[in-house]
Order: C-alpha cells, then sequence, then structure tokens
C-alpha cells in the first residue's frame, strides 16, 4: 500500500510540472501559433521564390577577327548549355573586361588568336575564361560551366573539321565517305541520368523535412533552458531543494511536459508539410514518429543542459543561438556532411538535429532508415544528455 502511494505522489508531482508548463505555453497564444505555422508560412514563402535552379551567368565571347571561329552569337548560344547566357559576341577584349568589371556580365570567354590555323597545325588552343566573382561557390561554378563550354566549343570544332573532310573526301571519289555523321565523330557518346530514388521531390519537398527538424531543436533547446533557467533566477529551485520532489523527478517533468508540447506541434507541422505543402510521405508514420520523438528527446536534453551551466536568461539564449548557428553550418541543412573533414563530421554527428535531418528525410522521402546507426546515436546522445542533467541538477539541489 504505502509503494502505490509513493508512486501516486510521483505520478502527481510528474503530471504537475506537465500542467504548469503547458499553462505557460497557454497564457501566450500568439506566441504558440507562431510556433506552428510560423515554420509553414516560411516554408510556403521558400517554396514559391526558389525553383532549385541556378540562374544562368551572363557570358561575353569574344571572338578575335584572326581566330577563324564563327562569330555569330546563335552558334555559341546553341553549344553552351544552360549554365552560360551569351549575351554578345565581340571582338574586342578590353571592352569585354569593362563590361565584366562593371558588372553588365559575370564571365568572359576569350578565344584565341588563330585558333582555326592553330588546330590544323596540329596544336592545342586555350579558351581564356575571366570571371569577377568574389562568391567562392560560384567562382567554383563559374568554372565548372567554363570548362562545359569549352568542351561544347572542341566538339563544334570537331563537327565542323569532320563535315570538311567528309565533303573533301566525297569530291575526291571516296566511297561512303559521309558514312558517319560528323555530330557523332565530334561526340561518339553522351550521358542520360537514371535516378533511381523513390521519389524525387520539389525543393520545399526535400527540404521541408530539413526544416522541420532544425525548428523542433531550436524550440524545444530554447522553452527549456528558458524555463529552467527563468524557474532558477525566480528561487523555484530553491523551493524544490526543501519539497520531497528530487532532482530525477524534476528533469523528469520538464522533459515530459516540453516533449508533449513540441510532439504536439510536430504533429501539426507534420500534416501541414504533408497535406499543405505536397511532401512525399513513403515511410511509416510509426517510425517517423520514433525518429521525432527521438530528436525532441535529445534537443530537450541538450536545452536542459544549457539551462543548467548559464546565470541568466540571456547567457541561456545566446547559447540557443550557438546551437542554432552551428545546426545551420554543421547539420548538413546547408552544406553535406560528405563535404566537411572527418574530425568536423565526427563533431556534427553530435548534434542532434545532424541525425535528425538525414532520419526524417529518409523516413519521408525513402521509406526507409538507411543509416540506422543514426537512429542508435541520436538515442545515445538523448540518454547521455539527460544522464548528466540530473547529475548536476542533483548537485545543486542537494540539501544543506
Amino acid at each position: 500500500m504505502s509503494a502505490l502511494m509513493g508512486l501516486a505522489k510521483i505520478v502527481t508531482r510528474l503530471l504537475a510540472f506537465v500542467g504548469r508548463e503547458l499553462v505557460e505555453v497557454r497564457r501566450r497564444p500568439g506566441a504558440l501559433a507562431s510556433l506552428v505555422f510560423g515554420p509553414f508560412l516560411v516554408m510556403a514563402i521558400f517554396g514559391l521564390g526558389y525553383n532549385g535552379y541556378k540562374k544562368p551567368l551572363p557570358t561575353l565571347i569574344v571572338i578575335p577577327a584572326s581566330s577563324g571561329l564563327p562569330s555569330d552569337v546563335e552558334v555559341y548560344r546553341n553549344v553552351a548549355g544552360p549554365g552560360l547566357e551569351i549575351v554578345d559576341v565581340v571582338q574586342d577584349a578590353s571592352s569585354a573586361n569593362a563590361r565584366l568589371e562593371s558588372g553588365e556580365v559575370e564571365v568572359v570567354a576569350i578565344a584565341p588568336e588563330n585558333a582555326k590555323a592553330t588546330f590544323e597545325s596540329g596544336k592545342q588552343s586555350t579558351i581564356e575564361v575571366r570571371v569577377d566573382l568574389a562568391d567562392p561557390v560560384q567562382a567554383a561554378y563559374a568554372g565548372l560551366m567554363a570548362d562545359q563550354f569549352a568542351n561544347a566549343v572542341n566538339r563544334e570544332i570537331i563537327r565542323r573539321a569532320a563535315e570538311e573532310g567528309q565533303t573533301k573526301a566525297a569530291q575526291n571519289g571516296l566511297p561512303n565517305a559521309d558514312t558517319v555523321p560528323p555530330e557523332v565523330i565530334a561526340a561518339p557518346t553522351h550521358a542520360e541520368l537514371v535516378n533511381i530514388a523513390p521519389v524525387v521531390p520539389s525543393v520545399i519537398g526535400f527540404f521541408g523535412p530539413a526544416v522541420l527538424a532544425l525548428i523542433l531543436q531550436h524550440m524545444a533547446v530554447t522553452l527549456i533552458a528558458l524555463s529552467v533557467v527563468r524557474d532558477r533566477t525566480s528561487g523555484v529551485i530553491e523551493v524544490f531543494r526543501v519539497s520531497p520532489v528530487s532532482a530525477w523527478e524534476v528533469v523528469a517533468g520538464k522533459i515530459l511536459g516540453f516533449a508533449f508540447l513540441c510532439a504536439a506541434i510536430a504533429l501539426v507541422s507534420l500534416l501541414l508539410l504533408i497535406f499543405g505543402l505536397g511532401v512525399p510521405m513513403l515511410g511509416s508514420p510509426a517510425v517517423l514518429a520514433g525518429v521525432v520523438a527521438l530528436l525532441i528527446i535529445a534537443s530537450l536534453g541538450l536545452g536542459l543542459l544549457i539551462s543548467i551551466v548559464s546565470d541568466s536568461e540571456r547567457q541561456a539564449v545566446q547559447l540557443s543561438l550557438l546551437v542554432l548557428l552551428a545546426s545551420v553550418f554543421f547539420s548538413g541543412f546547408v552544406l553535406p556532411i560528405s563535404e566537411f573533414t572527418a574530425p568536423v563530421r565526427a563533431g556534427a554527428y553530435l548534434i542532434p538535429v545532424t541525425n535528425g535531418i538525414g532520419l526524417i528525410q529518409d523516413v519521408m522521402l525513402r521509406g526507409e532508415i538507411r543509416e540506422p546507426w543514426q537512429a542508435m546515436l541520436l538515442a545515445a546522445i538523448g540518454l547521455v544528455l539527460l544522464l548528466a542533467c540530473w547529475l548536476l541538477l542533483r548537485r545543486n539541489m542537494t540539501r544543506a
């Protein structure tokens, strides 16, 4: 009987924590609405305003009069590909450089002089490509487009040479001189992309799950961190020290209260993503719920740790923003994890949202979890954080 009474008291205290946190949220319905509909509105605007394709780079072609290459702009527009927008073909390199420096164009491709004679003599010519881009990503993209343009020009030169050779051979009476078309001689093969992914989502379909994971972590970290810091600065923790409440009950009560709130927001957000924005859902809802639960618990543990080491709400907010900044850069949200060095990559996987993004995208867009170790790592992160928070809070609440 005494054991049942003790269990009932523990449950009552835990429910008191849950009710207290929920009442605090109910007092600010505007904040709750912004937590639910704010990310959805941002993602909707993002999906409407971004199509996932890079804008073609305005390009100027310089063809010297002595190069022997065609000067018709349509010739180069046909071979440039979608990455370069051929604005004009000029002969003067200095005027082209002036337009590049003024920002009118972003790429200037300068053909070599006597290019045709150099080719006929068996030597290689150089196409100089000039850019004025401070963004390293844009500069690398421009270099890639320049390589593709050079390859396209090479194919066109080979095609024209093959066409002239076939014409001369036919005039000399050689049989079957034009059996193989010049286009095939210039480009014997071509690439055809075959994507075996279960679904190819839109831009918002791909980034939607990642945004959801990032929002859930930041919301969980910030809410529980501010709540615990507020309790400590207002003297509530001192009341807990002289009450029958133990440290693990405080941790469990805070986790349960905010986990319920985050889970409700996650459910509404997922419904908005799937039925409002058309994000694919190929996996099991139960598996997705488990992944979201692991992410929420690990994020709440991280926020609880921040609250314990912070001495004011300002410091808790600053640390939460640092976690958000690190999450944006190192979680795979902006840059793929594989592009980082091994030590940085290992550290990135210690951030809960890094594993959350990969797992949620796998469940929703592939229908299965390709890397089960990420789920186990996320569970381990949550367990270690909660254990550390319990030990630290127990030390702080030790009765004199």
